[in-house]
């Protein structure tokens, strides 16, 4: 036991040292766990930057916010991740946009113009959270392949449009009815006009809630065209990859929608949990339909530095998928201990939630402040990475800002 503290407190020098003050409660760091200043980008260099949005890939394009970009309660256009998985349609004639309902589950496919949407079905406009699937990959060991989201994937814009439930009633289901699937007008990323980028979508549960949108609108304006101009399907609280773009077609099916990236492992994770690096057979993969209870602080920046005795507030959002956030916490000693803030109701179901509190710090020195959301199921964030998966999926793991205070 001697060694281990003596190894131990002398690894905390080391890092001081290169720190430049003293990690307070280093002694509570769990086990392998690495100081966010010791990370890669130094967030403390990171601070002085304004650096905005992040992009990760343009063929397709794919960039995030960083937190202290998310610290409105409704997420400017913006600052609204971008995930595509094509290429952004290239011509769009609104006078001749239509939608089709169709499948093995519908009596009569039906076409509707966009100007009929609008004027026949009623409107309802709701704050939704969406959040790549993959937000967070890139701290997942061994390392996922896909895009190397952070914590920027993620968004909770104001949505405009008719209930998608509304139109399948108008059109007609049949009683075998299990799922529907989205059809775009997105381009492959081959230009093989036979090629669909992507073709997800949700069981009937999810299809006929109230807050599933045809959306037209983001934030009371035309949806941008990255975001999926003119015509989105929007599913707050599932991976983000359901909400289709530039949406042309909704398929009714009598089976699990077989489109692509529905199958194999794509946004499916293992049924039940497995080793890091372990090979998961397709079958034992389960899609993801509500996302994990998370939660982000978006103010201050990460790598602020405040003066001694100045109690600092924090803010930021939590979420957690189809349920609600009851309970949200902070700690300052990586998680060996947590206090209470403030947390308010969502505006709209499957909207996220805004929490804040006052932080005192005991002396001068190096802090993290780790933030951690409870959902109504009594589950909490864990402290760090959740359990590893081949997709780098469903990182929840607490959000956590470095300080210093001098």
């Amino acid at each position: 036991m001697r060694r281990r503290n003596f190894v131990k407190n002398t690894v905390l020098s080391s890092m001081a040292s290169v720190i430049g003050v003293d990690i307070v409660f280093g002694t509570t760091m769990p086990d392998g766990y690495v100081p966010l200043a010791l990370q890669d980008p130094d967030p403390f260099e990171l601070f002085k930057k304004d650096k905005e949005m992040v992009v990760l890939n343009d063929k397709p394009w794919n960039m995030e916010a960083q937190a202290h970009l998310l610290d409105d309660k409704i997420t400017p256009n913006k600052y609204m991740f971008v995930r595509n998985n094509g290429l952004i349609p290239e011509t769009i004639d609104v006078s001749k946009w239509t939608l089709t309902i169709d499948g093995e589950s519908v009596g009569q496919p039906k076409t509707y113009t966009l100007s009929e949407l609008k004027s026949k079905f009623k409107q309802h406009t709701y704050q939704l959270t969406l959040e790549c699937g993959g937000n967070g990959r890139s701290e997942f060991d061994p390392p996922a392949k896909g895009n190397q989201w952070t914590i920027g994937a993620v968004s909770c814009a104001t949505w405009t449009g008719i209930r998608l439930r509304d139109v399948l009633e108008d059109v007609g289901i049949q009683n075998d009815a299990v799922y529907i699937g989205y059809h775009a007008a997105d381009i492959h990323l081959s230009r093989d006009p036979n090629k669909e980028p992507i073709s997800r979508g949700a069981p009937m549960f999810k299809a006929l809630q109230d807050e599933t949108l045809l959306a037209f609108q983001m934030n009371g304006a035309d949806i941008p065209l990255t975001h999926g101009y003119p015509l989105r399907l929007i599913a707050g609280g599932w991976p983000a990859s359901v909400s289709g773009k530039w949406l042309q077609r909704i398929s009714v099916r009598n089976k699990v929608h077989d489109g692509e990236k529905m199958l194999g492992t794509a946004y499916r994770v293992p049924c039940k949990p497995v080793a890091p690096g372990e090979k998961v057979p397709d079958e034992e993969m389960c899609i993801i339909e509500s996302m994990p209870v998370k939660s982000l602080i978006t103010y201050p920046k990460s790598g602020a530095v405040i003066a001694k005795g100045k109690k600092l507030n924090i803010r930021g959002h939590a979420w957690a998928g189809e349920l609600e956030v009851v309970k949200m916490e902070f700690s300052i000693d990586f998680g060996s201990t947590w206090q209470t803030c403030n947390v308010e109701k969502p505006i709209n179901r499957l909207a996220w939630q805004h929490f804040s509190a006052a932080v005192d710090f005991p002396e001068e020195g190096y802090y993290e402040v780790w933030a951690r959301a409870t959902d109504s199921n009594g589950t909490a964030q864990p402290m760090l990475l959740p359990g590893w998966n081949p997709k780098g999926y469903l990182n929840n793991a607490c959000h956590r800002i470095a300080i210093k205070v001098s």
